[in-house]
């Protein structure tokens, strides 16, 4: 699992070391709960290993959090432009998403959100496994008790993007889409490349609305992203997102083009331990 990244794991080291010791828990006692030695515990407090998620998770599972140390991780390391966006989403009942050219975030596979990230050269490898985790994390909005109703809209050249080596990958992807889209609580409709030009090309957006009904838009660009909560402003991006459902196949014909666009891509991507001999 990956390392967190510092300054956040120095942060978080020592929360888990002060939840441990007012729970009266030595670092054996801590490390059994959670999986992992003393000499490991000690180690990781002490500074001389990394804290990974998976330490996190077992501080979690010891400490009877509720997985309190993960969700900070996932918020903390999160950009601040970001962070409101995601209480909205973690809040809404509704939520509907646009994208032109990629999958929606929240519908990703690992590995397809790995390539998009890996695409930011200026990211290590480090952050990308961090940043790959948290939006992992934040797609289990969709598979609790509760799950809020999700329809994103995205153009069939999302679907048909490929590259060297890409082809497996974007298969599985289609093939992901295809069984959320079964889900009773989730829709993904494709607007068709013969649609030509449409309102939706000039930019991906997404609104939530909450229990008590308001809604919260966001817009993402090449530098952070912005929460739009304005009346004028949510005004208009309902109006873009009526614009671009309208547009888009009725979900029974979005799924059947789904599959047909994966038959092109060729055998999802598995991993080599998975491939028989």
């Amino acid at each position: 699992m990956a390392d967190v990244p510092s300054p956040l794991a120095a942060f978080v080291v020592a929360e888990i070391r002060r939840a441990r010791g007012g729970a009266g828990m030595t670092q054996e006692t801590f490390g059994r709960g959670a999986g992992f030695s003393a000499s490991h515990v000690s180690a990781v407090e002490g500074g001389t290993r990394a804290l990974t998620m998976d330490f996190i998770k077992g501080a979690d599972r010891a400490l009877k959090t509720g997985g309190l140390f993960e969700r900070l991780v996932a918020s903390v390391g999160a950009p601040s432009w970001f962070l409101p966006w995601l209480d909205a989403e973690r809040a809404a009942r509704q939520l509907r998403l646009f994208e032109p050219l990629l999958v929606p975030g929240l519908l990703q596979t690992e590995n397809y959100a790995r390539v998009v990230m890996r695409l930011n050269d200026l990211m290590s490898a480090t952050e990308v496994d961090q940043q790959v985790s948290t939006r992992m994390d934040r797609q289990k909005i969709l598979t609790g008790e509760n799950p809020p109703q999700l329809v994103a809209v995205l153009d069939e050249s999302a679907l048909r993007r490929t590259g060297d080596g890409f082809s497996g990958i974007m298969a599985e992807q289609i093939a992901h889409l295809v069984a959320m889209a079964e889900l009773p609580h989730v829709h993904v409709h494709v607007i068709p490349a013969a649609t030509g030009l449409h309102i939706g090309l000039s930019g991906p957006f997404a609104l939530a609305r909450s229990a008590d009904g308001g809604w919260v838009g966001h817009l993402e660009n090449q530098l952070g992203g912005v929460v739009a909560d304005s009346k004028d402003d949510v005004a208009s991006l309902l109006a873009k997102w009526e614009g671009v459902r309208n547009e888009a196949l009725p979900r029974r014909q979005s799924i059947d083009l789904m599959k047909e666009v994966e038959s092109h891509h060729g055998p999802q991507w598995r991993p080599v331990a998975q491939v028989q001999p």
